[in-house]
């Protein structure tokens, strides 16, 4: 009976990620963000998620604002949780790159209410949760440590339950050719030590899915047995220009231990499918 109930016990996480509160923004001249718009569309998502979803857990991927000044970011990244919390259910953050050019650790600590690295993880209704901190040098590169792989390492396998990753810049090989913000430059969109990642989570057997933010559009990737799942922003303009047709994305993903069903909902929508077992 009790492997019976443990097979049939289900997890539902909903995902928001790069909501941007700020102002509105372009890109080759473009407008490309709709940022203004964030903290209604924001309000929106969590407001659905409050009446008809009811998740468990809501994991925000990062990139809560447009980075501007010290006060500004610090205002609208509390204004950027307070909605988040109206869900009424625990939220997991991550940190994203515009959220940390004005902001430390401590202040993003502050705002979560918790203390510490911003890695870390946790055990949630029968899944090992693993928050990941990647690092961006402004026009460099992103990283991610040796000192935090190691310590993944470590948590790996101190865990026998499923492991669900959460990061906000991406871990696959994404082919970006065809991307309005990182064509020519892939090196600020995908973790440079992301090899050396992939096989920590590899190794491990035990990590199931991997969810991450950053690069403003819908992908997937399965590498090795892992399978990648990148979301779309929730203030992407899906037009070409002005005026703008915000994305209005944000996810509902329900988790087994044999299948994870991820539900993209808003004006980009997507559904995918994986076999965990």
């Amino acid at each position: 009976m009790a492997s019976m109930l443990a097979r049939s016990m289900s997890l539902t996480i909903a995902l928001v990620t790069d909501v941007h509160f700020g102002p509105r923004a372009t890109f080759d001249g473009k407008l490309r963000k709709l940022s203004h718009e964030a903290p209604r569309l924001l309000a929106e998502v969590v407001e659905r998620l409050r009446l008809d979803v009811r998740p468990d857990l809501l994991v925000n991927l990062g990139d809560d604002l447009e980075d501007e000044s010290r006060e500004l970011d610090l205002a609208r990244y509390l204004d950027c949780q307070a909605s988040l919390r109206r869900a009424g259910c625990p939220v997991l953050n991550v940190v994203g790159n515009h959220d940390s050019v004005h902001l430390g650790v401590a202040d993003l600590n502050r705002a979560w209410g918790r203390e510490g690295n911003l890695y870390y993880s946790l055990d949630f209704m029968g899944f090992h949760l693993v928050v990941l901190q990647t690092t961006e040098v402004k026009d460099v590169d992103v990283r991610l440590d040796a000192p935090q792989l190691a310590w993944l390492e470590r948590d790996l396998a101190d865990t026998s339950l499923p492991a669900i990753v959460f990061m906000h810049h991406p871990a696959s090989e994404q082919d970006l050719d065809d991307s309005r913000w990182f064509a020519r430059a892939p090196h600020l969109a995908l973790v440079r030590e992301r090899r050396e990642l992939r096989g920590v989570l590899e190794r491990s057997g035990k990590v199931r899915v991997v969810f991450n933010g950053h690069v403003h559009r819908n992908h997937l990737d399965v590498i090795r047995g892992v399978t990648y799942v990148t979301l779309q922003s929730l203030i992407e303009n899906l037009d070409d220009d002005a005026p703008g047709r915000p994305a209005a994305a944000h996810a509902v993903v329900t988790l087994t231990r044999e299948r994870a069903v991820v539900r993209v909902h808003g004006h980009d929508p997507a559904r995918y499918q994986i076999d965990l077992v």
